[in-house]
């Protein structure tokens, strides 16, 4: 029986001899590689932690001292420390351990935090509330990585944390260099000079020594020497931004000496303010694969084999597919450039910045300046592309409305990741982004539903004046191509068929839609598939086809409320043609982890649930139907 087998939550740990925390350390790697060897996930990020979160356990009284990560994939440790080790070979899968925190897992999880820089602004209101509440003895402890800090959240919660002396906030800098990649920009190179400090301490602590030996002036000159601090720190490390906003700063620390640690954080505890820990960590550290990867240090690795790090081989994605044909509009037109939010590797980006290296930008974790830069380049004549996670997109709403469709700025922007895409969970699935992007006068969003049609759509958005573009496609592996047997307008038809039923496939739905028609035939409905392809704005085609059917049928890998199934029927409203118009899609609610496959099924996403829901709206011409004729049922 190992120690962590006796860890069923933070006071046991507490428990733990110090001369045996190494053990315990040495487990946790040990369940973490073995663990995510099988269900992939965050292992770089959590091997980088292990001892920081074995000294946040032993300092603290989690729950009442709530432990807020930044992002929550790095709280796999934190998980095993607070009884869910044994859990640990559910992870990521279907009815087992979430990959982020999870309230319905633990008490010790009171955030689900799973985009960044958020933690800082809970921990300020956490810290306020114990405040206000008089729960004296309370510590709100936000533990954030130095990537995540480049997000500009997080500095809109330094802001306000700053301005208030009295607030038991403690914040711990993860500082490993790296988000995915290297942390890049001016805060990754204050940091870096940073560390450099640790010199003055040691050269200090020589010096503290050794004068206090010297009668009489030894100790006077001490004191003088440390109220130097100040400005010899700003020779080593000009500018010592964390100081200069008022907070007191602790660091750097050894992340990975548990003695240092602890002495670290139990200093900050007792300050009676906030304080910022400086911790230095190394992202994979203990497992050599990890350690040598260059690429990420193993940030979110797939199944991979335990002993020798090697992955188990994917197949061609659709990140591959847009990976090769920016690449190749990069050849064709020299204004094309890109741009990341620390997401180079990805999003597909890294062969156009091995091709191109001026014209590759890594904004760091921070979509919103993402947007608005690129409304600045298109500004200056060249053709931004911004390469983004779908679910990513919402925090840049407003710079896309605002600062790109209202200046009318030929801004393209892709959406990886986007509809269900199932072991991260509720944060991940690219749910949303075909309903907000509904409202954004001037936009064209396209949905592509194989390799061809993303290569088509990826450059008519670039060839597109006068207005951003959206492409959006999901996560893994491409579909089959799928060749259209005529067109309508600029529609693709891939099937024809009496006019029963009109199904309008949005993208990646293609495939399930002409699974659906083929069962339909069998049960004497015909049916007519139809690709719209660019599904903002809608092709006028689709109205006098619409009406020549029975009924509509939208099928998208979006939320149902606001997507293109509502547009549709919108679309038939104005033109006042009253076929009944049905939607498919993913219900408005937050999903569960699981994969791809079985989410769909789960909601009703196959050919077959929709041939059955088809086959009985039409054999019973439901009342439903018939009440709200041009709506959703």
């Amino acid at each position: 029986m190992g120690i962590l087998d006796t860890v069923k939550g933070p006071q046991d740990v507490k428990r733990i001899d110090a001369g045996d925390l190494p053990r315990l350390a040495e487990e946790i790697r040990e369940l973490l590689v073995s663990s995510c060897a099988k269900t992939g996930g965050h292992l770089g990020p959590n091997l980088g932690v292990v001892e920081l979160t074995i000294a946040l356990h032993r300092v603290f009284e989690s729950p009442r001292d709530p432990i807020l990560f930044d992002t929550g994939h790095q709280a796999y440790v934190h998980k095993m420390l607070t009884g869910r080790a044994g859990d640990f070979g559910t992870l990521r899968q279907e009815g087992g351990l979430s990959g982020y925190p999870s309230q319905a897992e633990s008490e010790h999880d009171l955030i689900e935090n799973s985009h960044a820089s958020t933690a800082l602004s809970y921990a300020d209101g956490l810290a306020k509330a114990f405040t206000v509440r008089r729960e004296t003895g309370r510590t709100a402890v936000a533990v954030i990585g130095d990537g995540a800090l480049t997000g500009g959240m997080a500095w809109e919660a330094l802001n306000n944390i700053a301005g208030r002396k009295d607030l038991p906030l403690i914040i711990v800098v993860n500082d490993n260099g790296r988000s995915y990649s290297p942390t890049i920009g001016g805060l990754s190179n204050h940091l870096a000079s940073l560390r450099m400090t640790q010199k003055y301490e040691d050269a200090l602590g020589f010096v503290k020594e050794n004068l206090a030996k010297v009668p009489v002036v030894g100790a006077p000159f001490y004191d003088a020497l440390h109220g130097m601090k100040k400005g010899i720190k700003d020779i080593l490390a000009p500018q010592v931004m964390f100081e200069d906003l008022g907070l007191k700063y602790v660091g750097p620390i050894d992340g990975h000496d548990l003695e240092a640690l602890e002495a670290a954080l139990r200093r900050a505890k007792g300050f009676g303010g906030p304080v910022i820990v400086h911790v230095l960590t190394r992202k994979g550290q203990g497992y050599s694969p990890a350690e040598n990867h260059d690429e990420d240090n193993f940030h979110s690795p797939g199944a991979f084999d335990p002993v020798t790090g090697e992955e188990r081989p994917k197949p061609h994605s659709w990140t591959n597919v847009f990976s090769e044909e920016i690449v190749r509009l990069g050849a064709e037109r020299p204004d094309i450039v890109a741009i990341t939010a620390a997401m180079l590797y990805p999003v597909g980006l890294a062969p156009f910045a091995e091709a191109y290296p001026d014209r590759i930008y890594d904004v760091g974790i921070a979509e919103q300046h993402a947007l608005t830069s690129a409304a600045g380049l298109a500004l200056g004549g060249l053709r931004p592309v911004v390469a983004l996670y779908a679910t990513f997109l919402n925090r840049a709403f407003d710079q896309l409305l605002m600062d790109v469709a209202l200046h009318r700025l030929p801004v393209v922007v892709t959406l990886d990741r986007s509809g269900v895409t199932g072991d991260d969970g509720a944060s991940h699935n690219g749910m949303w982004d075909l309903s907000i992007l509904q409202v954004i006068p001037g936009l064209s969003l396209a949905a592509p539903r194989d390799a061809v049609r993303l290569r088509e759509l990826l450059r008519e958005a670039v060839a597109i004046e006068g207005g951003p573009s959206v492409v959006r496609y999901p996560k893994g592996a491409v579909a089959a191509d799928i060749a259209p047997i005529g067109k309508i307008g600029a529609m693709d038809v891939l099937r024809s068929g009496e006019p029963d039923v009109l199904l309008v496939a949005v993208g990646s739905m293609a495939e399930t839609c002409l699974d659906a028609a083929a069962l339909l035939d069998a049960q004497g409905i015909s049916a007519t598939v139809v690709d719209p392809r660019w599904v903002k704005p809608l092709d006028e085609a689709l109205v006098p086809l619409a009406a020549e059917h029975k009924l509509v049928v939208v099928v998208e890998d979006n939320g149902r409320v606001g997507g293109v199934g509502d547009a549709v029927a919108r679309m038939l409203r104005d033109a006042d043609v009253d076929v009944p118009v049905r939607t498919y899609g993913i219900p408005q609610r937050f999903l569960d982890h699981a994969k791809r496959p079985k989410i769909l099924a789960e909601i009703g996403l196959t050919g077959q649930d929709l041939a059955r829901e088809i086959t009985e709206a039409v054999a019973r011409r439901s009342p439903a139907l018939e009440d709200d004729p041009a709506g959703q049922v």
